[in-house]
């Protein structure tokens, strides 16, 4: 099958690569991408990030595998092959160079398969729902297509705890909401609407006012609305940090941070995420890595 590869980093898919071969691409992999953040920070305690490299590429190529190829059908065909691929690798039989790395890191920390199947099935859904009715309905893919990230993230640095996930549950689905806000017009631009109909109802919003980007005071107290909300979630997040090891703790508050900085950002500009995309700058980022280095 012909798969398209994530950030054109060469790799040899004719092939079953050992460990280090595959190992090297999924750091090459992580490092050709960033978003708010790099994906591992020099915060990262070092025995970690060949790990944090391991499930970050797992990761992008289930994004990119659901979000790259222009077709849903297609994706939802390569999607059920990379499905395959994890219960191979679950099955102790990895292939593909990003489960060959993904294995040891899967055997040191005893991870279930559940958070990647979650995951899985977040992208999965994307290719046939692109409306949420309701805010639960938004939450439950949440807990599927953000929330296993945390989970993850808790695995690698040796916690198992029900409250933990909890905490970090709250956390991951603020970040996904906050970058839901943040990419109201381009989310559209993809046939997709991420704000619940339920509130876009409420204040009285229409979906053609996203398409002709035309911004209304009804529009601004609906983002007024689901960036208040957003807070919540992170404010009931926030105990976590006081729960791990200190040097995870600063990449999750880094992390963190970033998404409370979004929301502030949208705040600013009077709400209007559909003239401007709010976005964090080099300089911003940096104040907030700076602000990590304070005792």
């Amino acid at each position: 099958m012909t798969t398209p590869l994530p950030a054109n980093i060469p790799i040899d898919l004719s092939r079953v690569l050992s460990r280090d071969e595959a190992q090297d691409y999924t750091r090459r992999l992580s490092r050709a991408h960033y978003e708010n953040f790099s994906v591992v920070s020099w915060f990262l305690p070092k025995e970690l990030r060949q790990h944090f490299f391991n499930v970050y590429a797992y990761c992008r190529w289930s994004d990119d595998l659901a979000d790259e190829t222009g077709d849903p059908a297609r994706s939802l065909e390569l999607l059920d092959w990379w499905k395959g691929e994890l219960r191979g690798c679950y099955a102790g039989h990895p292939k593909h160079p990003v489960f060959v790395a993904l294995a040891a890191t899967i055997e040191r920390f005893n991870i279930p398969s559940r958070p990647f199947e979650d995951l899985l099935s977040a992208f999965v859904q994307d290719q046939t729902v692109t409306r949420y009715p309701t805010f639960e309905e938004l939450r439950d893919y949440c807990r599927r297509s953000a929330d296993p990230v945390g989970r993850l993230v808790l695995y690698l640095g040796g916690y198992r705890d029900e409250e933990r996930q909890r905490l970090s549950d709250s956390t991951c689905t603020a970040l996904q909401l906050a970058n839901f806000w943040q990419d109201v017009a381009r989310d559209w631009d993809k046939g997709r609407v991420y704000l619940p109909l339920e509130d876009l109802a409420r204040c009285g919003v229409a979906e053609e006012q996203i398409r002709d980007r035309r911004f209304t005071p009804q529009f601004g107290e609906l983002m007024r609305f689901e960036v208040e909300r957003t807070r919540q979630w992170f404010a009931e997040g926030l105990p976590l940090l006081k729960q791990v090891d200190r040097r995870l703790r600063r990449d999750l508050e880094l992390f963190t941070r970033g998404g409370q900085t979004v929301l502030d950002l949208i705040e600013r500009q009077g709400y209007d995420v559909l003239s401007r995309r709010p976005v964090l700058t080099k300089a911003g980022k940096v104040r907030l890595m700076l602000l990590r280095l304070l005792p």
